[in-house]
Protein backbone atom coordinates (compact mmCIF):
# COMPACT_ATOMS: atom_id res chain seq x y z
CA UNK A 1 0.00 0.00 0.00
CA UNK A 2 3.00 2.66 1.12
CA UNK A 3 4.44 1.28 -2.15
CA UNK A 4 1.71 2.57 -4.19
CA UNK A 5 1.29 5.57 -2.54
CA UNK A 6 4.96 6.48 -2.82
CA UNK A 7 4.60 5.70 -6.60
CA UNK A 8 1.77 7.82 -6.78
CA UNK A 9 3.47 10.97 -5.28
CA UNK A 10 6.82 10.67 -7.74
CA UNK A 11 4.29 10.93 -10.75
CA UNK A 12 2.79 13.92 -9.58
CA UNK A 13 6.79 15.03 -8.71
CA UNK A 14 8.43 18.22 -10.88
CA UNK A 15 11.12 17.51 -12.13
CA UNK A 16 13.13 20.87 -12.54
CA UNK A 17 16.82 21.71 -13.98
CA UNK A 18 17.74 25.40 -13.65
CA UNK A 19 20.57 26.74 -15.97
CA UNK A 20 22.48 29.65 -14.39
CA UNK A 21 25.35 31.30 -15.70
CA UNK A 22 28.02 31.61 -12.82
CA UNK A 23 27.01 33.88 -9.80
CA UNK A 24 25.66 36.52 -12.49
CA UNK A 25 22.93 39.08 -10.88
CA UNK A 26 19.86 37.21 -12.89
CA UNK A 27 21.14 33.66 -12.42
CA UNK A 28 21.10 35.09 -8.56
CA UNK A 29 17.69 36.00 -9.03
CA UNK A 30 16.34 32.98 -10.82
CA UNK A 31 17.58 30.82 -7.88
CA UNK A 32 16.35 32.79 -5.45
CA UNK A 33 12.44 33.23 -7.50
CA UNK A 34 12.36 29.33 -8.07
CA UNK A 35 13.35 28.35 -4.59
CA UNK A 36 10.77 30.72 -3.07
CA UNK A 37 8.04 29.76 -5.73
CA UNK A 38 8.84 25.80 -5.23
CA UNK A 39 8.67 26.14 -1.18
CA UNK A 40 5.67 28.18 -0.75
CA UNK A 41 3.47 25.86 -3.60
CA UNK A 42 4.94 22.56 -3.96
CA UNK A 43 6.69 21.56 -0.44
CA UNK A 44 8.10 18.17 -1.32
CA UNK A 45 7.16 17.88 -4.51
CA UNK A 46 9.37 18.63 -6.47
CA UNK A 47 13.17 18.10 -7.61
CA UNK A 48 15.43 21.03 -8.32
CA UNK A 49 18.65 20.84 -9.76
CA UNK A 50 20.97 24.03 -10.60
CA UNK A 51 23.30 23.59 -13.42
CA UNK A 52 26.16 26.47 -13.74
CA UNK A 53 26.86 26.33 -17.49
CA UNK A 54 30.54 27.48 -17.06
CA UNK A 55 31.10 24.20 -14.63
CA UNK A 56 28.71 21.97 -16.75
CA UNK A 57 29.17 23.40 -20.58
CA UNK A 58 28.27 19.96 -21.96
CA UNK A 59 25.00 19.67 -20.15
CA UNK A 60 23.70 23.30 -21.67
CA UNK A 61 24.76 21.87 -25.22
CA UNK A 62 23.34 18.62 -24.56
CA UNK A 63 19.81 20.32 -23.60
CA UNK A 64 20.50 23.58 -26.33
CA UNK A 65 20.49 26.09 -23.48
CA UNK A 66 21.34 29.28 -25.78
CA UNK A 67 19.60 31.75 -22.95
CA UNK A 68 20.70 32.08 -18.85
CA UNK A 69 18.89 31.63 -16.64
CA UNK A 70 16.84 28.90 -18.25
CA UNK A 71 14.47 26.62 -16.33
CA UNK A 72 13.67 23.29 -17.98
CA UNK A 73 10.61 21.56 -16.63
CA UNK A 74 11.42 17.82 -17.09
CA UNK A 75 8.58 15.53 -15.64
CA UNK A 76 5.80 15.83 -15.91
CA UNK A 77 5.41 16.18 -19.44
CA UNK A 78 5.21 18.00 -21.45
CA UNK A 79 8.68 19.23 -21.45
CA UNK A 80 8.73 23.33 -20.94
CA UNK A 81 11.60 25.72 -20.82
CA UNK A 82 11.25 29.21 -19.02
CA UNK A 83 13.83 31.95 -20.00
CA UNK A 84 14.76 35.07 -17.28
CA UNK A 85 14.92 35.54 -13.78
CA UNK A 86 11.74 33.74 -13.44
CA UNK A 87 10.33 37.16 -11.13
CA UNK A 88 6.50 36.54 -12.69
CA UNK A 89 5.13 33.99 -10.12
CA UNK A 90 2.06 33.60 -11.94
CA UNK A 91 3.37 33.34 -15.08
CA UNK A 92 5.82 30.50 -13.60
CA UNK A 93 3.38 28.88 -11.74
CA UNK A 94 1.10 28.85 -14.87
CA UNK A 95 3.52 27.16 -17.24
CA UNK A 96 4.92 24.89 -14.93
CA UNK A 97 0.71 23.47 -13.86
CA UNK A 98 0.71 24.60 -10.63
CA UNK A 99 -2.34 25.39 -9.71
CA UNK A 100 -3.14 27.76 -6.43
Amino acid sequence: MKQQADKAFSQQKLVLQLYVSGMSQKSMEAIKNIKQLCDAHLKDAYDLEIIDIYKHPEMATQQQIIFCPSLIKKLPEPKKILIGNLSNAEKVMKALGINV
